[in-house]
Formats: C-alpha cells, structure tokens, sequence
C-alpha cells in the first residue's frame, strides 16, 4: 500500500531519547502544530520503537509517526506485522514503519544476534513478515520502507515496499536513488543541519555527530561509492565530508540544501537539527525551521 500522504518537510530525531515522554509527546504536539508532516525517530540503545510509536501517535491528531529504523533483529516477523497492523488500525493513514538490518555491534554486541547478508536476511524477513497470520481487526492499510543505502537494498525497497528511507547522504546520492528505484516508490530523505554560520562551530558540532556513524561499514562504504576517499572517512572526517553530509549555515543555507534533495528525485525530506548540546530538545531549531521551509 501507498505512504500516508507525507508533506514535503518532516523530522528526524534522537533527542527524544534523553528526555521524559511528557517532554517527548508535548514535543509532538508542538511538531504537529508548526505544520511538519512526520515525526521519524531513533532505535538504538533507548526506548523499544514500537511502544514508542503508539506513546507518539496518541499526543497528536494527525502528524505522521514513523519509524527511522525499527531493527528487524529486536523482534521475529510475526510480531513485527502484528505490531504494524495493530497501530496501523489504531490510527489510520499515520503510521509508517521503517525497517532495518542495521549495524554489526548493534546486532552482534547488543542483541546477540549473527549479523547475516543484508538484502538476503531482508528479503526472508519480509516473506516471513507477509505470511504472519493476524485475526485481530485488520487495518485498511499498511505501509512500510527500508533503511536502504546501496543499489541492492533500494531495488528490494521498491519491490517489496512503499518506498525507501535514506540517512547520511547527499543530493547525489538522492539521484543515484531515484533513479535506481524509479518513479513509482517514495523516497525518504534525512538531511542533518546546524544553524551556524561560523565555521569552526559549526563542523565541530557537525563531527560531534557523525564521529559514530564513521565507525559504522555500512555508511563509510556508501561513502566511498560516493566518491568520497578512505581519507576522507578517517578520524574525524574531512572537512569535505563533513560539509557534503550535513548543512549547515544560514536558513537559506539549508533551505538551498533541502531544495537539492526534492530537486533530485525526495518525496520527503526529514530535517534532523543538530544543537551544540547533542543531549537537548532542539525545539527551538524546529521552530525556525518551520518558518522557513513550511511559511
């Protein structure tokens, strides 16, 4: 089935993560009335993603809640379906679930689980996912997309599902993505952005960030298929890494950058704002970059 109707300009976030849920669903609520279309949010070493989307779709009316990623390896392909089509029926049209294969230590490490092929254990997951019996009330409909950086996961998130959901990448890479899984399926694109126009400043917030993400195979690889070098991906990232991967600057700095994106093939764009304090609610981001890119 199609996405639910998603305006151009959602949120990425993982600053929900250290904050109380009162903060985090009075936070929605405010998401919802500055016009954003979604609210995408984190999986990793906080709270479990499913409950947390039934917590977020009860604090507003009608901003689409999706999920940037649910791991496929936190929960087996029967619960995964019916957890998706309990809120799926919960809440028509605003709910998307984002699924991913995500990262070794992740999977390894944390969960104790074997870290197979990507595409392949996606593939089976989505069979086993399609198969899973269900007789509570059923959803009118359901949607979902992969966490998709390479050519092979973005074909099997165009012919498996609704579309596919892109992280650290560049208006190139939104290209190369649109035009490998065609006109037919959507294309979710997170855009990281720092409103600071000093350099220095900014790029050290910037690295901050991304110094985790260099450590991870599956982004650095995406990297170099990019055209960017090993040297590039080193330490703490080149400078010309680290301005291709996020923007940063004035309003009309990211605005030019989310505008590369929809010009390159996004159906949507999800802006995660990055302040100087990495553990704040960047509300006050949110706000002026509401005003600029929704009016």
């Amino acid at each position: 089935m199609p996405l639910p109707p998603l305006k151009k300009i959602g949120i990425w976030t993982g600053a929900f993560e250290p904050q109380p849920m009162s903060v985090v669903k009075n936070a929605v609520a405010e998401l919802e009335q500055l016009g954003y279309g979604a609210v995408w949010y984190m999986e990793a070493f906080g709270r479990e993603s499913l409950t947390q989307a039934g917590l977020l779709l009860s604090a507003a009316s009608h901003i689409v809640v999706a999920t940037g990623i649910t791991n496929i390896c936190g929960r087996d392909p029967v619960a995964m379906a019916a957890a998706q089509k309990t809120l799926s029926e919960a809440y028509p049209d605003r709910f998307v679930l984002g699924l991913g294969v995500s990262h070794i230590p992740l999977v390894q490490q944390l969960r104790g689980h074997e870290y197979e092929k990507p595409v392949t254990k996606m593939r089976s997951y989505l069979d086993a996912m399609d198969a899973a019996p269900y007789q509570s009330a059923a959803p009118k409909a359901t949607s979902r997309v992969l966490a998709a950086l390479g050519p092979k996961m973005l074909e099997l998130a165009a012919k498996r599902t609704d579309g596919a959901h892109t992280y650290n990448v560049t208006p190139e890479h939104t290209k190369i993505a649109r035009d490998t899984m065609g006109p037919g399926s959507a294309l979710v694109v997170e855009q990281a952005v720092i409103l600071e126009t000093d350099a220095g400043k900014a790029r050290k917030i910037a690295r901050n960030f991304l110094a985790m993400y260099l450590t991870l195979p599956n982004y650095t690889n995406n990297f170099l298929r990019l055209g960017f070098t090993e040297d590039d991906c080193r330490g703490e990232g080149s400078d010309r890494l680290i301005d291709a991967i996020i923007a940063w600057g004035d309003i009309s700095a990211i605005r030019a950058r989310v505008d590369d994106h929809l010009k390159a093939g996004a159906d949507h764009v999800c802006i995660q704002a990055l302040p100087a304090d990495p553990k704040s609610l960047p509300m006050k981001e949110w706000q002026q970059l509401a005003k600029a890119l929704i009016g």
